[in-house]
């Protein structure tokens, strides 16, 4: 039976609350600042030797503030070196906020900004009529694969585009998390089963093609605290977010509420501290290279 429950990403404007709203309470981008500021300075080392421009694409970018962080940690490594930094993403207002965040950031002379207000596929469908044969030296994208109709097919895409020693980062939710557990549980009721996507989906999909990679885990927490809050708003958009359901605490069945209330308390997928219910969660980050 279909879920009479209606998806988050249905009303973009609450859709964009509710991200906003999970992303302050939660550790993912401490997690991949660190990555930015450690990490990706190994992976990149070999991509930039000799190189006095950097060819970046963007997939999916959001505001931005996790692009300019990774263009950040590789200005101040190599001072000397420009980027044309090619952005994608469909949703007007994150690319508003993307465009407001670099006019407020000073020092980024070095960054050429392409524009692209379009999805993955269809920055792809382009590409292809225009016959574009520019390559990158890298390419990123967090939390997108999620969304696409054909997940494979974008990631061999994006791969295809990678100069010789160009890297392709891929941040996706690992596959062993409290999250997707529960969106898997209760996927039926909830109609989450095109965003329960993780890494070990595409690791699969990599392995069974013969494709290399790495991965590395960004461990993270988010506070949901406030989800056992009656009728408290930032509550209700978190459980927004989590269920991916439009007004979860609105319109779900007080039976299906009950069974999310008691999966998010459980002491296997959280921790309770200091009067806070903290969820343990964890992305995963895999790097793909050049296909040879």
């Amino acid at each position: 039976m279909e879920s009479p429950l209606v998806t988050l990403v249905s009303d973009s404007n609450r859709y964009l609350k509710c991200f906003y709203h999970y992303l302050k309470n939660c550790t993912i981008h401490q997690a991949m600042h660190e990555f930015a500021d450690n990490l990706l300075l190994d992976i990149m080392a070999k991509t930039v030797t000799g190189k006095s421009n950097l060819n970046v694409i963007g997939v999916g970018s959001g505001c931005g503030d996790l692009d300019l962080k990774i263009l950040s940690a590789l200005h101040h490594k190599y001072p000397e070196m420009t980027v044309d930094n090619e952005v994608i993403e469909p949703t007007p207002q994150q690319l508003r906020d993307y465009r407001d965040l670099v006019s407020q950031t000073p020092g980024l002379d070095y960054v050429t900004f392409i524009w692209n207000k379009m999805t993955a596929e269809e920055f792809e469908e382009q590409w292809k009529e225009k016959k574009r044969t520019k390559k990158a030296d890298l390419i990123h994208m967090f939390q997108v694969l999620y969304y696409v109709k054909d997940p494979e097919a974008t990631v061999s895409f994006f791969q295809s585009l990678l100069n010789k020693d160009g890297k392709l980062l891929i941040t996706l939710r690992s596959g062993n998390t409290g999250l997707l557990t529960m969106r898997d549980t209760y996927s039926k009721e909830l109609g989450t089963a095109e965003v329960n996507r993780s890494t070990g989906d595409i690791k699969r999909f990599l392995d069974s093609k013969g494709v290399r990679y790495q991965s590395h885990d960004l461990p993270h927490q988010i506070d949901i605290t406030r989800c056992f809050i009656e009728g408290d708003e930032d509550g209700a958009m978190m459980l927004d977010f989590l269920t991916q359901v439009l007004h979860f605490s609105k319109t779900a069945s007080p039976e299906l509420k009950a069974k999310i209330m008691e999966f998010l308390r459980d002491p296997e997928f959280s921790v309770e501290s200091n009067g806070k219910v903290l969820m343990k969660s964890k992305y995963e980050l895999i790097v793909l290279e050049q296909l040879t």
